[in-house]
């Protein structure tokens, strides 16, 4: 089977900082992934770069058979990937029904009543269906993100990228957005996460990934990594944060 994500020696420099050094990365169809690592080890910029928010400076990345060489090539893409940050990202002056319709109006053409029917299903999907008229700070934080996560389900990615998506939650509020991620991995979406939510990892992932000075350090099935690494470098990240 074809990697639907295909890197291949992908170097980023960030002036000296050499952020990404000689990633090499296969992702299938329906795995779901999720990268660990300290601060600074290059997972998120290694997210970014999948879909081009971040420009790599040597190699090549491949999604779903179309190459990020050209700005055609990276606009084709861009609209099969979702994306989902920490910061929810949410346009305040517009209701939550209306963040979740826009890009399908301005990007997928979809006329009014389609794309409102679809965002009131995704929104009845991610639980917060009575939200709709809601203005983004009439809603906590986990609804915001349970939104954002809608919003970008809206356009029908083929991949859903997850950059941290909890790490700005109060406690309570992490577990209700880990739910509708659980849900999606279940129903075979392509996730790439970045994340420390170990339960999520277990629970849904395929592979967990550790990242460090912007290279793989380990990579195996998440049972198998956090019980038993074989890298001192992933036994010496995992004692503080298992």
């Amino acid at each position: 089977m074809e990697p639907i994500i295909h890197i291949e020696n992908v170097h980023k420099w960030f002036g000296s900082v050499h952020a990404l050094q000689g990633i090499n990365l296969d992702i299938l169809k329906g795995q779901v992934v999720v990268v660990i690592g300290p601060s600074g080890s290059g997972k998120s910029t290694l997210l970014r770069c999948i879909n081009r928010l971040e420009e790599f400076d040597e190699g090549k990345i491949v999604v779903d058979g179309i190459p990020l060489d050209t700005a055609q090539n990276i606009n084709a893409v861009r609209t099969e990937v979702g994306m989902v940050f920490q910061s929810f990202n949410l346009f305040p002056h517009l209701k939550v029904l209306d963040n979740v319709l826009l890009a399908q109006r301005v990007v997928r053409k979809r006329d009014k009543v389609e794309s409102e029917n679809k965002a009131r299903m995704l929104l009845q999907k991610v639980g917060i269906p009575d939200k709709a008229d809601y203005y983004p700070l009439q809603l906590s934080g986990g609804q915001q993100q349970r939104v954002a996560i809608a919003r970008a389900l809206a356009m029908d990615p083929k991949i859903m990228l997850f950059d941290e998506p909890t790490s700005a939650l109060d406690p309570e509020m992490i577990q209700e957005v880990l739910d509708v991620m659980t849900d999606l991995a279940r129903e075979g979406m392509t996730m790439v996460v970045v994340s420390h939510e170990m339960g999520f990892a277990r629970a849904a992932a395929d592979r967990a990934i550790l990242m460090d000075s912007g290279q793989i350090i380990e990579e195996a099935p998440p049972d198998i990594l956090f019980t038993h690494p074989t890298q001192e470098r992933t036994k010496a990240f995992l004692s503080k944060i298992l």
